[in-house]
């Protein structure tokens, strides 16, 4: 309801349609003939209220789900106008012949059809209006706009029905104008201060609420019965009202709202373990870098040809120590945090071994891991330190990197700040931005809703972040 607009066209269609049928309904059941016993006039009637409103729904699917559009989509707009007046002539003498004829209007001319060609270009009218002044960007979302236009359509069809009062009965606008909107509001009733009230433990409060409707339920019966000296409205009407309404409105709309319910949050369940897992597929993707893998062995082998190999067995194995962790702990959903720093270490020392000697880089890491207890999501830290390092060092200006990381009461802090170097080519800069912050921003908002803060500010030199999450 807030992200877009509601596709209108079905909407209207649908709810003009529920209000033919409920007209047709109480055509067939409340004129129908004895096609033995009644005359001819009696016959033709009740054939003309039929014909009538098959004509006025027809003409309404033509114009409106057909040939407007068609006038907005096309350049040429006559042609759209002419079929548009073509079919309201038409329209408008069949309901003319059939009604005069049939005994249902008085004179040739149907008064009920201008009534609703009146009343479908005030819709119209308004419908744009509402377009023009509830749409973004003159509001944030479509929220009020959607709610705004579903009761100017329910109007519409309502004033259609009461249009048709000739022709069908005032009955339909009765059911369309009390008995649903009556429905409608008992529903909101139960759902906010009955059964939301008894699912939130309130149960005083659901009883009071309940029995409240049934006595006031009772009490207007009571008077209308006192005023009429009918004691049967209160007995039939009241009582029945009640018994309805507990026995079986209120189970049944509970039962109800509990598979909605339950449906919905299988449904956000399932889209959350989805999105999480697309996710993590993607951030696993980006970290296994084969940039970044054939650079550390390129390194390793140019250690183990200047110095023994020592230095190079250390760095091979770091190497495999986050390997292993990228295939198998990034698939979990929680890690000790202490996995997670583990590989940050690693992570960092292979990368001392590639830039560790360069006289123009100013490097500082301060992780103070002492209080880090408790699991966190994988691979919520290295992003921005693998950011850091991929824009913040270059081979011919003054660079630096300075990390602190550290826990404090049950929540972990990182501030992390590098220079900021303009990239030379779009193949460095594709490789560069990968999925990165966007994808771990994500994940945050999925894995630590309203638990996790992220500031980021970045000038031309200087691209902070800070980052804390609740463990």
């Amino acid at each position: 309801m807030k992200s877009k607009s509601l596709d209108f066209r079905q909407v209207e269609w649908w709810i003009v349609t529920t209000a033919t049928l409920i007209a047709f309904l109480f055509i067939l059941f409340g004129y129908r003939p004895s096609f033995y016993n009644d005359n001819d006039q009696t016959i033709f009637r009740f054939v003309s209220r039929i014909v009538i409103l098959a004509t006025l729904y027809a003409g309404f699917h033509l114009i409106h789900m057909i040939l407007i559009p068609k006038f907005i989509r096309e350049n040429e707009k006559w042609p759209s106008i002419i079929w548009i007046f073509l079919t309201g002539l038409v329209a408008f003498g069949i309901s003319a012949l059939f009604g005069y004829q049939g005994g249902l209007i008085k004179n040739p001319f149907p008064t009920f059809f201008l009534g609703i060609i009146v009343l479908y270009a005030c819709y119209q009218i308004g419908a744009n209006l509402l377009n023009q002044a509830l749409t973004p960007p003159r509001v944030r979302d479509f929220q009020v706009y959607n709610y705004a236009r579903l009761i100017l359509s329910y109007l519409f069809s309502l004033f259609f029905l009461i249009q048709l009062d000739p022709i069908a009965s005032p009955g339909p606008s009765i059911i369309f104008g009390v008995f649903l909107p009556g429905i409608f509001i008992s529903s909101l009733y139960n759902y906010f201060l009955v059964y939301g009230k008894r699912k939130k433990g309130k149960i005083a409060q659901a009883r009071l609420f309940n029995w409240g409707l049934v006595a006031l339920i009772l009490l207007v019966f009571l008077i209308i019965s006192v005023e009429e000296n009918q004691e049967e409205i209160f007995f039939v009407g009241g009582l029945g009202v009640a018994a309805f309404i507990q026995l079986i409105f209120f189970p049944l709309t509970s039962l109800i709202f509990r598979k909605l319910e339950a449906y919905m949050g299988q449904i956000t369940e399932l889209t959350y373990q989805v999105d999480q897992g697309q996710a993590n597929m993607e951030f696993l993707r980006s970290q296994i870098n084969p940039h970044f893998l054939f650079n550390a062995l390129n390194t390793l082998y140019a250690s183990a040809l200047m110095e023994k190999a020592e230095k190079t067995s250390d760095g091979i194995q770091k190497l495999g120590d986050m390997m292993r962790f990228m295939l198998h702990e990034n698939q979990m959903p929680k890690i000790p945090i202490s996995r997670e720093i583990d590989y940050l270490r690693n992570y960092i020392d292979l990368q001392l071994l590639r830039f560790g000697n360069q006289a123009n880089l100013d490097l500082d890491f301060q992780i103070n891991d002492i209080e880090c207890k408790g699991e966190i999501a994988p691979m919520l830290i290295i992003p921005f330190v693998e950011n850091a390092f991929k824009h913040g060092i270059s081979t011919k200006e003054k660079s630096w990197i300075r990390l602190n990381l550290r826990c404090i009461s049950g929540s972990l802090h990182l501030d992390l700040v590098n220079s900021v170097h303009p990239v030379k080519s779009k193949e460095n800069s594709r490789e560069s931005s990968g999925i990165g912050l966007d994808n771990l921003k994500k994940r945050l908002n999925l894995v630590y809703p309203n638990r996790h803060q992220l500031n980021i500010v970045s000038n031309d030199s200087d691209f902070f972040v800070h980052f804390s999450v609740h463990l």
